[in-house]
């Protein structure tokens, strides 16, 4: 009997969840989870887990003091947030977390590598290693800059957002662990700008460019992992059959995983080293000047820093508007 495709990919590709849903996690057992502002926001409105939500509400009020303020407990509550669910996956998978440095502090090198290292603090006070956290950071020259002092620190970095090759050429040479080429959101930017309504998945430009990236990283050596992320459907994920790793929603693993069929081996480290490509050297001056020239890049790279900051304020407010219910309820008489 055929394997479904699921089953096959996972013979070529280390599969990972993208979601902060955890009962999600369990069942499709991947190897690694991401999450990212908005995902976390969508768990923390899931009935399943506001115990999480709570308990982070608490511990941070309890932990600031009866004198702190809302905003105060808030903040702090905020930062845990992430490292909740966090340690919550790393109960269920065997590998590691990708957990989101705040994306208003994206251009800003000093404050991603102060709050990556408050990330890590927390991870490892509640005792686990930091070789099983990838902090995530938006492809910025600036955040690209924080990952390789974090990685010199052996804080490993997954940079996302990242949707040109300059972007990944500067990420590559700042010898951070992983990248997350966004797919779909390329595939998004293509759609809206040529008014197409579909492309064939081995045309898809969001395929294109991993195609192109993860050729690149082989041809020249680079220990940087690629990890396709952002899918739109299952086509774009069987075009990327062999990549590194490939970050996939609930949704779009039920599917893989409800497909019998043949899945061929798409890239192959092997052959790129063969591959007549031209080597670029990275420098801030050749960055600005790449990014400028792509402007899907430096579109999306905005609108998804823009887009994650929103979550964030949209967790804050869910997270306020919480705290005043804990604490009315606390008031009540017993």
């Amino acid at each position: 009997m055929s394997k479904n495709l699921l089953e096959q990919l996972r013979e070529m590709t280390v599969v990972v969840a993208d979601t902060g849903d955890i009962q999600a996690i369990e069942k499709f057992k991947p190897q690694d989870a991401t999450t990212n502002p908005s995902l976390i926001t969508a768990a923390a409105q899931m009935p399943e887990y506001q115990e999480i939500v709570d308990q982070t509400l608490l511990q941070a009020k309890k932990d600031l003091g009866s004198g702190a303020s809302q905003a105060q407990v808030v903040s702090l509550a905020f930062d845990r947030l992430a490292v909740s669910f966090g340690l919550k996956i790393l109960q269920i998978i065997p590998g590691r977390v990708s957990t989101e440095v705040d994306a208003r502090l994206s251009y800003d090198t000093e404050a991603t590598v102060t709050k990556a290292r408050e990330l890590i603090a927390q991870y490892e006070a509640a005792g686990v290693s930091r070789q099983r956290i990838l902090i995530k950071i938006a492809s910025t020259w600036e955040g690209i800059r924080a990952a390789e002092i974090l990685e010199k620190e052996g804080i490993h970095c997954n940079l996302t957002l990242l949707f040109g090759i300059h972007q990944a050429i500067a990420c590559a040479e700042a010898g951070v662990t992983l990248i997350s080429p966004f797919v779909g959101r390329i595939l998004d930017w293509y759609k809206k700008e040529t008014g197409r309504d579909s492309y064939p998945s081995a045309e898809d430009p969001g395929v294109l460019s991993v195609t192109k990236i993860y050729n690149y990283y082989k041809k020249f050596g680079y220990k940087t992992e690629v990890m396709g992320a952002s899918f739109r459907n299952i086509g774009e994920i069987t075009e990327l059959a062999g990549c590194d790793l490939l970050t996939i929603s609930p949704a779009l693993l039920g599917e893989l995983q409800a497909t019998i069929g043949e899945l061929p081996r798409k890239l192959d480290a092997s052959k790129a080293s063969g591959m007549a490509i031209e080597k670029i050297s990275m420098d801030k001056a050749t960055f600005d000047k790449m990014h400028t020239a792509d402007r899907m890049a430096s579109e999306k790279l905005d609108e998804g820093i823009k887009g994650f900051t929103k979550a964030l304020e949209s967790l804050e407010q869910l997270l306020a508007e919480r705290l005043a219910k804990l604490e009315a309820e606390t008031r009540i008489p017993v």
